[in-house]
């Protein structure tokens, strides 16, 4: 087991794991954590002997979304510089070229629910429950979001979620094609482990080279998403809006927004 900055990495045979850790803030994404996802990836891209991959959380949450404590402090540099560092790791888990899964419970929200989607097959257990909550603290939806709702959902569907930030509910997950499986709490860790064993066993060159013919069919590209992702981020941070968002999320209090 190898553990860095909250992001923890085990192997079980051909099958890598990989556990968000930071239960005690419902595993939100904080800058650290990105690096280490990123870190983690590029080595089990290298190593031959892993051929799937187990993304995972631990505790009650998959993940909560972004750090909310850290983006009052970001400028248009440092908030570009930051989303640099979130967009390498998610073209990195996007781009594996091996089976990866998402096992998801509890809470999938905002750039939580893009690194899931940015899993080949992701499941849920019961408890799990999406949200694209990013207009609750004034920004635009990072990490891909609307690129993986697009592809998944189409863009009257992706609208939808992303205007409302409602929160989807497994099994309506399920019905709309953000996941593949609902399984009971209990039995989440053993599905996924399962699937992961059965890709591994399977022809991983042949899937990769499907991967790649999957990815060919979208458009635009992720890159030029993620690119366009930084540039309306940027200026989504110097909104009052934005301000008020990570005030109130801090005050625990309903924001008041102006739409300025």
């Amino acid at each position: 087991m190898a553990e860095t900055m909250n992001v923890r990495f085990d192997r079980e045979g051909a099958v890598a794991i990989l556990t968000l850790d930071r239960p005690d803030r419902l595993n939100a994404m904080a800058d650290p954590m990105w690096d280490a996802l990123y870190e983690h990836l590029g080595k089990i891209a290298a190593d031959d002997d892993l051929r799937a991959l187990i993304l995972t959380a631990a505790g009650r949450a998959f993940c909560s979304g972004g750090d909310v404590t850290g983006m009052a402090q970001s400028d248009v540099v440092s908030g570009r510089a930051r989303s640099k560092k979130r967009h390498r790791a998610v073209q990195a888990l996007y781009s594996l070229d091996k089976p990866v899964i998402a096992a998801i419970r509890g809470s999938c929200y905002g750039i939580g629910n893009a690194l899931a989607l940015a899993c080949d097959l992701p499941i849920a257990s019961e408890t799990a429950k999406f949200s694209m909550a990013f207009k609750k603290v004034g920004v635009v939806p990072d990490g891909g979001a609307i690129f993986f709702l697009t592809q998944y959902l189409g863009i009257a569907r992706a609208k939808e979620l992303v205007y409302t930030a409602r929160v989807v509910p497994a099994d309506e997950a399920l019905k709309l094609g953000l996941v593949v499986r609902v399984v009971p709490d209990g039995k989440l860790d053993a599905e996924a482990r399962a699937l992961a064993k059965e890709m591994a066993e399977s022809a991983t060159y042949a899937l990769a080279l499907a991967k790649k013919m999957f990815h060919s069919m979208a458009v635009p590209s992720l890159e030029m998403l993620l690119e366009n992702e930084v540039l309306n981020s940027g200026i989504a941070r110097l909104t009052h809006d934005h301000k008020e968002g990570v005030a109130a999320f801090r005050e625990k209090r309903p924001p008041k927004f102006q739409g300025r």
